[in-house]
């Protein structure tokens, strides 16, 4: 199936009435009602986003998955059941929402992401959504040799994986300027938290995982998944139409002085360093890839149009410091 590109989607639609287009600048709706967010890939960071939502919204999560209906209820979302990988059951989504937040990744295989133009052929049977924030990988950029990257630099995905982030981006970005949809897509680093599944980078230690040495290493970048979370929901808000903003931290760390900080803070054995040589004979080929490139994020747009200050600018903080809450 190909991605979306504007072509019918009767057989999705469902029988309501379609609103005129509407102008991204205002992307709420006024008055008493509560808009409506549909969370597409409601994981750890959409539970985040539902916590800080729950009292403005009227919240709705896509779900595949039948056991996690009463976790998404208890979080306060109404479930939605439908599967990005079949289109057909979809058709429940179109007309119920005023915005949309996108976290579903794309497939594991190929350059083109199947299920953002099936959620897109499902929103283009209503013209109710009016806004959609879209979590992509800063990995779309490829190699930059350790420079400063802003959001201008042109993309270069060095990987089929984020060349299917890029494709959605793509997608999502045409979508928007066609329908009178305001787009915000949040270029993402490695997200870290203590309590997320996956991103809590003592695992790492304790698999005694190893780490480049310093004539190798690379530059990573960062951010803390309620930091993350706090700027999804700003992007609701505020974020501008068809814009691109990197969701990062201040941390300018290269890989193994970030895993050297965490062992210290933790009192834990730090990594042991080896060469790319003897990387590439130890590592598997999705973590040689992270080990290929190297950028610094810059986060200055973010930080202006989304009017975030951050909870954890550093690493140091987000580990175990006491954050710096923001004033507003």
């Amino acid at each position: 199936m190909a991605p979306y590109t504007g072509s019918d989607c009767a057989y999705l639609c469902l029988s309501v009435p379609l609103r005129p287009a509407l102008n991204p600048a205002c992307p709420l709706p006024s008055g008493l009602r509560r808009p409506s967010l549909l969370i597409v890939g409601c994981g750890d960071i959409g539970l985040r986003v539902l916590a800080l939502l729950r009292p403005r919204w009227r919240l709705l999560a896509l779900s595949s998955s039948p056991q996690r209906w009463p976790m998404l209820r208890a979080a306060g979302a109404v479930p939605l059941p439908g599967d990005l990988d079949d289109p057909g059951s979809l058709w429940r989504i179109a007309g119920l929402a005023d915005a949309v937040l996108h976290l579903a990744p794309p497939a594991g295989a190929g350059q083109v992401d199947l299920r953002t133009a099936h959620l897109l052929q499902a929103l283009a049977c209503s013209r109710r959504c009016r806004r959609i924030v879209y979590a992509s990988t800063s990995g779309v950029y490829g190699d930059a040799a350790g420079a400063w990257v802003d959001e201008t630099r042109p993309p270069a995905p060095a990987t089929d994986r984020a060349r299917r982030r890029l494709d959605a981006e793509a997608q999502l970005r045409g979508f928007g300027r066609r329908r009178g949809v305001a787009v915000t897509i949040l270029r993402v680093p490695g997200i870290y938290a203590l309590d997320r599944q996956g991103g809590d980078p003592r695992q790492r230690l304790l698999r005694g995982t190893s780490v480049l040495r310093a004539q190798d290493d690379v530059y990573t970048n960062h951010i803390h998944a309620d930091d993350l979370a706090r700027a999804c929901a700003a992007a609701l808000l505020h974020g501008r139409p068809q814009r691109v903003l990197h969701v990062s931290d201040d941390s300018q760390l290269r890989m193994g002085d970030y895993f050297d900080q965490v062992a210290k803070i933790f009192d834990l054995a730090p990594p042991p360093r080896i060469s790319r040589a003897e990387a590439a004979q130890q590592l598997s080929p999705m973590a040689l890839s992270f080990l290929s490139e190297s950028r610094r994020l810059l986060n200055r747009r973010m930080k202006r149009e989304l009017r975030l200050r951050l909870r954890f600018p550093t690493v140091d903080q987000g580990l175990g410091a006491a954050p710096q809450m923001p004033s507003a």
